[in-house]
């Protein structure tokens, strides 16, 4: 029996930026990366959030497909005139966002409170 799915993401608000945290410490499988997808699409398209910082803190490993999820968001924020940040990258998750140069792409803070000041 399925519960419907989880809630992959923690949400907070801080002044008037949404901060979203991964609940997982890897986001590789299909149905992990469809989820985490429709959530983050679903808090610019549905509930109508405009800023938002992602926070990798409890992130270790994401797969590409995630990535491309990350782009797609970019995306969607950008069609509502809104801003993303990413901050909190872990070593080894930063050198992927390095090698595929999605450093150019996204805004990467080393700390939450330092991305917040940018909003």
């Amino acid at each position: 029996m399925s519960q419907g799915p989880r809630r992959l993401l923690r949400l907070e608000t801080v002044d008037g930026v949404t901060v979203v945290s991964f609940v997982d410490t890897k986001i590789v499988t299909e149905e992990q990366i469809q989820e985490v997808g429709e959530q983050l699409y679903s808090l610019v398209e549905d509930e109508g959030h405009k800023s938002l910082l992602l926070n990798f803190g409890n992130v270790q490993y994401l797969s590409s497909a995630a990535l491309g999820k990350l782009i797609n968001l970019k995306k969607k924020v950008s069609a509502v005139k809104g801003k993303l940040k990413l901050c909190c990258i872990h070593p080894d998750l930063l050198e992927v966002f390095r090698i595929t140069r999605l450093d150019q792409v996204f805004e990467i803070f080393p700390e939450e409170q330092t991305a917040l000041d940018k909003f």
